[in-house]
């Protein structure tokens, strides 16, 4: 039975075939689309289907991952997503029975997985996160996604909302602060991360936006290092793709405060969250 795993947000999907042969994964049959999510029911099902459908072709005997945004009953499939906007209209719906309709297969052919779990399950099975008996997730970008693992056991940690300084974990390590602190400290207008890196600013003040960031990320790692006896730290999202600019920054501080560890940029980006939907399926299978 072939394996596809689908990473699903408020408006995109992404996709592609998974093969895993217990210790690599090939990925292949790669789709992706826009969907509008604040539609109806069936148009956001026949969407999703669509680009499904593009990957898997006319193959019944599919299993179906899916990385999907919390809130959610992953076990039945059912979004409990109400305040967004976006899936607005799913709320309270199966929307595995509604995948599994549409694409007239089984239900139990599809497995939903919190979408910052399914980051980490897949870099720790075939990316960054290999080697690592106890790990933290990481994906930053205009919000902050985050994930444990601890032994075998992945769960979603949840961080956005940790207290932290003055608010919450997310008003610090998003794309959020750099548009609020770039202004408040410096004067200057940026809708983000590539803005401040690529437009026509001041290196000096660049380097000290960046390196004010690098040690922020530090800060608030330490105590979840420390308690986790945490060997390392996956990062992704599109934050980390200026990692050259403020992850030395963060070791530095790490190293200040005793608690130095390896902070590795994820291998396998959005690929990382299909491979991890799949986790359920691939769980058991080793090389021969």
């Amino acid at each position: 039975m072939t394996t596809y795993g689908f990473d699903i947000g408020g408006s995109h999907i992404s996709g592609a075939q998974i093969a895993w042969d217990g210790v690599s994964a090939k990925i292949s049959a790669f789709h992706e689309g826009d969907v509008d999510t604040y539609r109806s029911v069936e148009e956001i099902i026949a969407d999703w289907t669509a680009v499904i459908r593009q990957s898997v072709g006319l193959r019944t005997e599919i299993r179906v991952g899916i990385a999907m945004p919390g809130p959610y009953d992953y076990p039945n499939g059912v979004s409990l997503i109400k305040d967004q906007g976006k899936m607005k209209s799913l709320y309270g719906l199966s929307v595995k029975n509604l995948l599994a309709e549409s694409l007239k297969i089984d239900p139990v052919r599809i497995v939903f997985v919190n979408d910052a779990e399914a980051f980490l399950l897949g870099e720790s099975l075939a990316g960054a996160g290999r080697g690592f008996d106890n790990s933290i997730g990481l994906t930053l970008g205009t919000g902050l996604g985050s994930a444990f693992k601890i032994g075998a056991q992945v769960t979603d940690a949840k961080l956005w909302t940790a207290s932290f300084r003055d608010g919450i974990a997310e008003d610090y390590l998003g794309t959020g602060w750099f548009k609020q602190y770039a202004s408040a400290q410096f004067g200057i207008t940026i809708s983000g991360l590539k803005d401040l890196l690529f437009g026509d600013f001041d290196p000096e003040i660049v380097g000290k936006i960046m390196t004010e960031f690098g040690r922020t990320l530090g800060e608030f790692l330490s105590p979840y290092i420390v308690k986790m006896n945490c060997q390392g730290v996956v990062i992704g999202g599109k934050i980390a793709r200026a990692e050259t600019h403020f992850l030395p920054h963060t070791h530095a501080y790490l190293e200040s405060v005793g608690c130095p560890v390896q902070i590795r940029i994820s291998a396998l980006e959005e690929k990382a969250a299909m491979i991890g939907a799949c986790h359920p399926f691939l769980a058991g299978i080793t090389a021969d």
